[in-house]
């Protein structure tokens, strides 16, 4: 599954996890770890486990806790389970698309599940005879393609069948899978998205411990694992009663290390650690460079939240302008609130966001943002500071401009559609209603992470894809 743009921002996914545990019933440590994960996905939920012979699953659409609770997570028994939330955006938003997506194929029953977004879809559609759409994700296409391995003979045995298929996929994967005995996890060779290993100790009188993978940190402290390593870009990690153990199924030359340099800006929850760096930490370093590349007067540093927050107290701390609470957020309002139109994108806003006017009235505002997409939220944003009396709004972006389209797990618009693809600075400032906008520059966001000698992919405000990808969504219009 993909990221979506939604309310004119960019938005998270999907989030996995999994257990291998022994001694335990792991179907409530798995619900903990897809709590964990809750803001990487909002439209549904599921959990795989198994016995050792049979796999379960449930999954519904809705919030983790809406979909579980004590009497459904009592009738999933098993020490193997795999989680999943999601949000949609390859497929409908339906019950057949909630993940983890499950196959039968004789004796080789599996489940899976899926955070990315697949880059060559057609072809694979088309090499495995399928008419074009009617697979209902990638998700389910990558299922398919597991179990066409079987039955065409091409394996007998799971990882075997991994191993014929993962190669053929292109674009954006980090996978959970299992089959009735053993859990996998796999990170594409470019390794956009997240995926780390963490290892539960054992507990009283059992004396067997376990393995857990989850596309962050958080997920593992919430059920009490060990940080051990994040799984390398390339790397299938099978876990059985051996423990673990690594494969590579991936030829080498493609092995290219660009994790998506959005998960530090707003994916990845502040406390997690991604290439050995604090999330939260690198997005306030952000907000000091900001205020050293572009600086303005002012009385009264906000950030959006929440993403912005970290941010904000980062450029209040690099240019000594106080900073203060000035937008108080909804907290009933999560990631997936759908807006189609734009009537609607206006009065999301007003539901999720609310100015605090004593704070506001008569002050020169900064105010920081994590990215700004169509505009649309931003520029409501900016009216609402107004009408609650702000002298000045200086709008100050945590990441470069976005000008170009995501196949790699952000559904996007079509360039067109991205304010910045269209629009000067001089024009956008105008457009959005604010006195001054400044962006952070690569060079900059790159330097606040501060992870040198790893890899990051910008294609989305460079327009330097790592791979090659399709031509749709890449529609332009011309610079007016």
């Amino acid at each position: 599954m993909a990221h979506r743009w939604h309310n004119g921002g960019v938005r998270e996914a999907c989030g996995v996890f999994g257990i291998y545990a022994p001694a335990r019933s792991v179907a409530p440590l798995v619900f903990d770890g897809i709590f964990a994960l809750q803001h990487r996905g909002q439209e549904s939920a599921g959990i795989a486990v198994s016995d050792g012979e049979t796999i379960t699953v449930v999954k519904d659409m809705g919030l983790v806790t809406s979909v579980f609770d004590a009497r459904n997570l009592s009738c999933l028994e098993g020490h193997l389970g795999i989680g999943h939330v999601r949000y949609s955006t390859t497929g409908p938003s339906t019950w057949h698309s909630a993940q983890p997506v499950y196959r039968s194929e004789g004796r080789a029953g599996f489940a899976l599940g899926h955070n990315g977004n697949l880059s060559n879809v057609a072809m694979l559609e088309s090499e495995a005879g399928m008419l074009p759409g009617v697979m209902s994700s990638d998700s389910d296409l990558i299922a398919e393609l597991i179990s066409q391995s079987f039955l065409a003979g091409e394996a007998d045995a799971f990882e075997q069948a991994l191993c014929s298929v993962l190669p053929r996929l292109e674009g954006a994967f980090s996978l959970t899978l299992m089959d009735e005995r053993q859990l996998v996890a796999v990170r594409d060779p470019n390794g956009f998205r997240p995926l780390c290993l963490g290892r539960v100790a054992a507990g009283d009188g059992d004396g067997v411990g376990g393995w857990v993978v989850a596309s962050e940190s958080p997920a593992l402290d919430i059920v009490a694992a060990e940080f051990v390593r994040e799984i390398a870009p390339g790397e299938m990690v099978v876990i059985d009663e051996h423990g673990p153990r690594s494969v590579w199924p991936f030829p080498a030359e493609r092995i290219d290390a660009h994790l998506c340099v959005f998960e530090f800006v707003y994916f990845a929850r502040p406390d997690a650690r991604l290439y050995g760096r604090e999330v939260h930490s690198a997005r306030h370093r952000m907000g000091e460079q900001l205020a050293k590349e572009i600086p303005v007067e002012a009385d009264l540093v906000i950030g959006v939240p929440d993403s912005g927050v970290p941010a904000a107290e980062g450029f209040a701390a690099g240019s000594g302008i106080p900073f203060g609470q000035g937008l108080v957020k909804n907290r009933y309002i999560g990631r997936s609130f759908i807006a189609p139109t734009q009537a609607d994108r206006v009065a999301a806003v007003r539901r999720k966001l609310n100015p605090l006017r004593e704070t506001i009235a008569g002050r020169r505002l900064v105010v920081v943002d994590d990215s700004v997409v169509r505009g649309t939220t931003t520029r409501q944003i900016i009216r609402l500071l107004r009408e609650a009396g702000a002298a000045e709004v200086h709008l100050r972006v945590s990441s470069p401009p976005f000008r170009w389209p995501c196949f790699y797990g952000i559904d996007t618009p079509v360039r067109d559609e991205l304010l910045a693809a269209k629009m000067d600075l001089e024009a956008m400032t105008a457009h959005l209603g604010a006195d001054s906008l400044g962006y952070l520059s690569l060079p900059g966001l790159l330097a606040a992470i501060a992870a040198p000698g790893t890899g990051f992919c910008s294609a989305c405000l460079t327009g330097d894809y790592p791979t090659p990808v399709p031509q749709t969504g890449m529609a332009f219009a011309e610079r007016t």
